[in-house]
């Protein structure tokens, strides 16, 4: 009976010692100081868990044609004449319920968001591992396609990668490859940032003890750069990060609305504001204003803990 509770014991002492440290980390007290971070972290907190709650909190699935009604469009708020109390933010132009769609276009464009920056830090941070450690032609080649990309606005690679990708899948479905394609014209082109931060961090640790002992004991180069030389520069990686989620957010509403990003069939929130765009001068206005200040607070949420986590882990700030 002992040697069964022993080790259920010692776990249970070791996260409450991996707590402890955690509460009591810089880090901890620098997030429990800014009101405004906890702020920020609260609303990025309550817009995801409302993304993936999405079928359970939303009134209606408004992009299914059974439970949209057109009688039921440009419906203003509930609170001005002529609204409906069914729905508490009005509807689109086809009737949908726009609190519905704001929740549904949140959960599009949050994993958009999240598949292109999971993909551009993967390509970046592994390019940027190369060109460190192995420097030379290496490095000289990746860094100067680097530089190139770099003189090019990262919405202008985007539009080039979406056009270029569905003109190679032009006998697909775009409504299938849609989401993909968007995602990887959004990581293709972030992946830089991640790149040159890696390198530099790289060629610094490339000459320290730890990696000629290694090179020393014969492990190959892929195994010291991702076990050993990564854990040592993966720390700004995580404020490019997210930082970039925003950016990305931003992105994919961009190319939402200059109607070469997701169909009206996935909705998104840029999907949405360049829906009500088209009907904001015929006094329709709710159908831009609520998708469009939901994109705002979002991004401006993940800038602030964007903000704090740069300063937080910056140790001359300490």
């Amino acid at each position: 009976m002992s040697s069964t509770t022993a080790p259920a014991a010692t776990s249970a002492s070791a996260r409450k010692g991996r707590i402890a440290r955690i509460l009591d980390s810089d880090i901890y007290a620098s997030f429990r100081s800014s009101k405004v971070t906890m702020l920020a972290a609260f609303v990025v907190v309550v817009m995801m868990l409302a993304a993936l709650l999405a079928p359970v909190l939303a009134t209606m699935n408004p992009f299914d044609p059974a439970q949209v009604f057109l009688m039921n469009a440009s419906l203003p708020p509930s609170w001005l004449p002529n609204g409906d109390p069914q729905f508490v933010i009005g509807t689109d132009d086809q009737g949908r319920d726009l609190y519905s769609a704001i929740l549904y276009g949140l959960r599009v464009s949050l994993a958009v968001g999240f598949a292109g920056v999971a993909l551009a830090a993967t390509l970046g941070i592994g390019l940027g591992l190369i060109a460190g450690y192995f420097g030379g032609r290496v490095d000289a080649i990746i860094m100067r396609v680097a530089d190139i990309q770099l003189t090019f606005p990262a919405i202008l690679i985007a539009l080039l990668v979406d056009g270029v990708v569905h003109a190679l899948l032009k006998g697909t479905n775009r409504e299938g490859t849609a989401f993909w394609v968007l995602a990887l014209s959004i990581g293709l082109s972030f992946w830089v940032q991640y790149a040159r931060t890696i390198r530099g961090s790289t060629l610094v640790e490339r000459n320290k003890d730890y990696v000629q002992a290694a090179r020393l004991v014969g492990l190959p180069a892929p195994v010291i750069m991702v076990r050993h030389v990564l854990p040592n520069v993966i720390g700004p990686v995580l404020v490019i990060l997210t930082i970039n989620l925003g950016l990305a957010i931003i992105t994919e509403a961009t190319l939402s609305f200059l109607g070469v990003g997701l169909p009206p069939t996935q909705p998104s929130l840029g999907t949405l504001i360049n829906i009500g765009n088209q009907y904001l001068f015929s006094g329709d206005w709710w159908i831009v204003a609520f998708p469009g200040a939901t994109l705002a607070v979002l991004v401006l949420a993940v800038n602030l803990l964007g903000d704090w986590l740069r300063d937080a882990l910056n140790p001359k700030l300490r």
